[in-house]
């Protein structure tokens, strides 16, 4: 059983700094990509960050410059730094982790195990 759970959320303003963070727990030796996923309400689920076992990160055009994906894979855990974080990127944002091999994805079809979210709210 895989368990993802996020933390770090919270109400800033515009400008401010964030850290979100995600603990995996469980049979967690196959995963190679793991992701932050957010959603607005009334958008659609978009990816805003990926990283795979190797390093490798991928970003969406919008965070480039202000978020920083990374990872610990020794405590099987994700971050995402944000910095000048602005009202758009108000959202609740999800990791997400899966056993595909390759390209790093930033969608949503490709990842295996999701949590349940923290909200990110950013006020102007």
């Amino acid at each position: 059983q895989v368990q993802v759970v996020e933390s770090g959320g919270g109400s800033v303003e515009a400008g401010g700094s964030l850290r979100l963070s995600c603990a995996i727990y469980g049979y967690t030796d196959n995963f190679y990509l793991m992701a932050w996923f957010r959603q607005a309400p009334g958008k659609e689920r978009e990816g805003v960050a990926g990283i795979a076992h190797d390093g490798r990160t991928r970003y969406q055009d919008s965070v480039k410059g202000r978020f920083t994906i990374s990872q610990d894979n020794g405590n099987n855990t994700l971050y995402l730094q944000m910095n000048s974080l602005k009202p758009d990127d108000t959202a609740m944002y999800y990791c997400a982790v899966a056993r595909a091999i390759g390209a790093i994805s930033l969608s949503a079809s490709t990842y295996d195990y999701w949590g349940l979210g923290t909200q990110v709210t950013v006020s102007s």
